[in-house]
């Protein structure tokens, strides 16, 4: 049976759960022994909070705008595309990322763009339309949106790999921020990018400031830049699927996600696509957000890799990636 034209990613929230212990029967949960509980859960946890104590220039709020274009590769990954999905991805490209790049440019805002390498091989001249403004950031999400869950960690991490080196070559500049294609973070992700050098991580939820990840108990060294379904727009704007929310509505969310984030003085995320949000309705909504956050004082407007760089140093671990 074919899947849906488009893939919402809300429908992927399961696959990024930790997956239980193998056994030829998956059993539930209540027959785990304790040590598979604890074997599990900690295989990947949040450590200590990397909250600083006060952001650059004395702001209130960091405010981490993030956008990825995904664009065919939504359609792709499945190896099942049809004219039409592929044409829903190509507005991303087309369209979507001009009107991003324009509301970018007229409030001066950065932003980190997360492009899997198969995208940016089909349209490479985004990273110039990208590059122009001095400001951004590109960072790593997979290789063709694939789910990692599905893969051998062999596999899996020749994908990741695959991804940086195209990523260098196409935009000149190595990146050093990982995002998982639809947040899909298997039981080798962590490792993988630990053994790649990564600086930071942007898949995962249990905070809403950053936090360092563990992994089976031991700190890496690895910041992570924590997301949201809230902060979200795929799941939010899909017309196909049951949570769809009118722009407007959804920009009242995001407002009052940002005023929260500011009284308690610690970091507001948002994650876009650019054939998500570029369309003319939702742009207006993102417009009213920008709007909203310019008029309260105190913030400090920053792409993934400077907050990553300014909490590590903030935390005594050096500005730059383990590896560097």
């Amino acid at each position: 049976m074919k899947r849906p034209l488009a893939v919402s990613c809300v429908l992927l929230v399961a696959a990024c759960a930790p997956e239980p212990p193998r056994t030829a029967t998956v059993k539930p949960g209540w027959q785990w022994t304790t040590d598979s509980v604890f074997r599990v859960t900690n295989a990947v946890r949040a450590g200590r909070s990397l909250q600083p104590q006060r952001w650059p220039n004395n702001a209130r709020v960091a405010v981490l705008l993030s956008f990825d274009a995904d664009n065919e590769t939504i359609s792709l990954r499945f190896g099942e595309p049809t004219i039409g999905a592929l044409s829903q991805g190509q507005y991303g490209a087309r369209v979507g990322l001009d009107r991003v790049l324009s509301l970018l440019d007229r409030y001066q805002i950065p932003a980190t763009f997360f492009i899997p390498a198969v995208s940016l091989m089909i349209t490479p001249d985004m990273a110039d339309r990208i590059q122009r403004a001095r400001r951004h950031e590109f960072g790593v999400h997979g290789w063709i949106h694939e789910m990692n869950v599905t893969l051998p960690r062999d596999v899996e991490r020749r994908l990741v790999q695959q991804a940086i080196d195209t990523l260098a070559r196409l935009t000149g500049e190595r990146p050093v921020g990982y995002r998982a294609p639809s947040w899909n973070f298997s039981p080798n992700t962590l490792s993988i990018i630990q053994e790649l050098g990564f600086l930071y991580e942007s898949s995962l939820m249990a905070d809403e400031r950053p936090y360092e990840l563990m992994a089976h108990g031991e700190p890496t060294g690895i910041v992570e830049l924590p997301v949201e379904w809230i902060l979200d727009d795929a799941p939010l704007f899909n017309p196909q699927g049951n949570s769809y929310s009118s722009p407007r509505d959804v920009a009242q969310v995001w407002i009052d996600e940002f005023n929260k984030a500011y009284d308690e003085g610690t970091m507001f995320l948002l994650t876009m696509h650019p054939h998500v949000i570029g369309h003319r309705s939702r742009i207006v909504a993102l417009e009213q957000l920008i709007q909203h956050i310019r008029g309260r004082g105190g913030v400090w407007w920053a792409t993934h890799r400077a907050a990553a760089e300014y909490v590590r140093e903030q935390a005594g671990m050096g500005r730059s990636a383990p590896d560097e």
